[in-house]
């Protein structure tokens, strides 16, 4: 592996570089060698229903179609990647070669004409590279202006236009391929550092129109008409391609900058002081409470006083007087600990994922990695998820965790399968290659009920032989009576208000995000997700803090629930957010697939909101238990 190549692994994490694995050997080219040209799935923004890249009658090689070796991940993802017809040998060029002529029956003339008016791009590969097509654009800093180019994935299938009134569907049935190469005098042959591709629409003389035997020409105006009142029963399309090499001074090991430049880095920087901002007000407000309130409270409360000024005093301040009621058993404690456990799962998964991507271990390069990782690691935890479920079971004094175990291994598992199962079975009615064979469900379902479900016996195993968590406080027999709590500390507004914070903090970040997913742009500012994810956590910890000791001091001793709320219901304005962003930034058309894209969106929003819930809902509870073992430890209790 090149030293420039090492050295992208290590630069810091605000970078936007493409990462290679150590060991990973680039493939120089010798002259005249074979360059194979691979296609991909056929994507829509419009749909969100990838089809594979045969299911359109292109053109096949003569060998056969072969599919590549695939993980987990791209099978997820619903990427197939294989064999094409095209014909390229290193250094070249070609200028308007036949690949194939095809007869097009009306009804394959429908197919393609509806996936163009679907706005349905081509993705092809070449040495693990896509193909992107290559614009323009005009970069303007207040004083000057300058030229840049941005790459955008693959290309259209065709176009559509309309002339008097009438809609006309043209068909790209020619690609310009464009192959950049860096050459180095320190190796042999060339690498590939760059794919560029744009499409045409060409009417090549066919055998219909008395033509098809002499050399092809593509320099004709006229073009392929699929959709149109003049189209007959059955055309005959002549599919072309040229090709040209191109020399680049890009390196190797940064082959992938010009797909990765999507996003403004300065817009990630101001997200991050944006979220800087707001953990500094709330460290500001908890260091208040703690240094002056509770300092203050607790010299006055354990210094040696009149029973008159005790009585004094507990008029003044509330959350001493619920010492003995703060750490009663709450309602439902299965639950809760389930909860609280499958939330470290998913908190250790996010975690170490995007540890490892920031140290660029999941570049775009190793396709289905990022999923892949994140399915492997969320199995794995469930070893976590035993463990701290049976922590937190056993401190409440429960005693039956057979069953408390079992429903940490299912519970959200079982709601993220039945999800998916549902989902998978309305894409694979719609003929999509995006719907996962039941051969990989039943891998999962081995992943699940073979490594996750043992893991989390192996872990509340180990949770269980734990001594027991003591509380500082005893709790009496008697319920506490709860005083009428003021109309914004009533429990339904002060959890929403709770999640307000830890969603801004986030706010920019999850957008972008959203648009990789669901926009099909790639995304790599992993460096600047990570620093957005620890931000997370100390205004979850600290949002939820503050909340719960406003609470206390309103002798509301019911925190156990609220602390996982008050955070968590951020998760609601994340929903709430795909909700907005469905209806102003997706153009999902209505049509027979409408319902199934909607469906897929929403379904999957869904299941992202719900592991959100629990990631920020366990910190904000672990966090506020700290402190209120902390001030609650501090005081005389008689």
């Amino acid at each position: 592996m090149p030293s420039s190549s090492f050295s992208a692994l290590l630069l810091g994490v605000a970078t936007v570089r493409s990462f290679y694995l150590p060991g990973i050997k680039p493939h120089e080219y010798a002259f005249q060698e074979g360059v194979k040209i691979k296609v991909n799935k056929l994507d829509s923004v419009l749909t969100q229903l990838p089809y594979d890249y045969y299911a359109l009658p292109f053109c096949a090689p003569t060998s056969g179609v072969k599919r590549d070796a695939e993980n987990l991940g791209e099978i997820m993802s619903g990427d197939s990647i294989e064999n094409s017809a095209y014909a390229v040998e290193m250094m070249l060029p070609t200028e308007c070669s036949r690949l194939c002529t095809k007869t097009y029956s009306k009804k394959q003339l429908r197919a393609f004409a509806e996936k163009i008016e679907e706005k349905y791009r081509v993705n092809l590969i070449v040495d693990n590279l896509p193909a992107a097509q290559k614009f323009k654009t005009i970069v303007s800093d207040g004083e000057h202006e300058t030229e840049d180019f941005i790459y955008e994935k693959g290309y259209p299938l065709g176009y559509v236009a309309a002339s008097n009134g009438k809609k006309l569907v043209m068909l790209n049935n020619h690609v310009d391929l464009v192959i950049l190469y860096h050459d180095n005098p320190r190796y042999e042959g060339n690498r590939i550092v760059g794919f560029e591709v744009q499409p045409r629409s060409i009417a090549h003389p066919t055998s219909s129109n008395g033509g098809g035997g002499e050399e092809l020409q593509c320099a004709s105006g006229d073009v392929v008409r699929i959709a149109s009142p003049s189209v007959a029963d059955s055309l005959e399309v002549v599919w072309s391609y040229s090709v040209m090499f191109e020399e680049s001074e890009v390196q190797w090991a940064s082959r992938w900058d010009p797909y990765l430049k999507m996003q403004d880095p300065q817009i990630h920087w101001f997200s991050i002081l944006n979220s800087f901002m707001i953990v500094i007000f709330l460290s500001g407000m908890v260091a208040m409470i703690l240094m002056r309130a509770l300092h203050k409270d607790l010299r006055r409360y354990n210094a040696e006083q009149t029973q008159e000024e005790i009585e004094q005093q507990q008029e003044e301040t509330g959350w001493k007087l619920v010492h003995g009621d703060v750490f009663r058993t709450p309602a439902r404690p299965n639950l809760f600990a389930c909860i609280i456990g499958t939330g470290v799962q998913v908190f250790a998964m996010c975690l170490l994922t995007l540890t490892f991507a920031a140290l660029g271990f999941l570049s775009p390069a190793n396709r289905g990695s990022l999923m892949t990782t994140l399915m492997l690691l969320f199995v794995f935890m469930g070893i976590l998820a035993g463990f701290f479920s049976a922590r937190c079971y056993k401190m409440f004094g429960e005693t039956n965790w057979q069953a408390q175990t079992l429903q940490t291994a299912l519970l959200f598992p079982t709601v993220n399968f039945v999800v998916f199962f549902f989902l998978n079975l309305c894409v694979w009615h719609e003929g999509s290659s995006g719907a996962v064979p039941f051969g990989t469900m039943f891998s999962l379902l081995i992943l699940w009920f073979g490594i996750s479900v043992p893991l989390v016996y192996l872990g509340a195993y180990f949770g269980y032989k734990r001594e027991v968590v003591t509380f500082p406080c005893a709790t009496n027999e008697l319920l506490r009576m709860i005083p009428v709590q003021p109309w914004y500390m009533q429990r339904h507004f002060a959890v929403l208000v709770g999640g307000v914070l830890p969603f801004g903090a986030v706010f920019i970040e999850v957008f972008f995000i959203m648009s990789s997913i669901w926009l099909h742009h790639y995304y790599y500012m992993f460096g600047f997700l990570l620093l957005v994810f620890v931000i997370l956590i100390l205004t979850s910890a600290e949002i939820t803090i503050v909340m719960t000791y406003f609470q206390l001091c309103a002798e509301d001793w019911r925190w156990w629930w609220r602390s996982v709320l008050t955070a968590g219901s951020s998760a609601a304005y994340l929903f709430a957010y795909s909700i907005l962003y469905f209806y102003t930034k997706l153009d999902i058309e209505s049509g027979p697939t409408h319902w199934v894209s909607s469906l897929l969106y929403f379904g999957y929003m869904a299941l992202v909101s719900i592991a959100f819930f629990l990631v920020t809902g366990t910190i904000g509870f672990y966090a506020t238990y700290q402190f209120v073992h902390k001030i609650y430890d501090a005081i005389k209790v008689e």
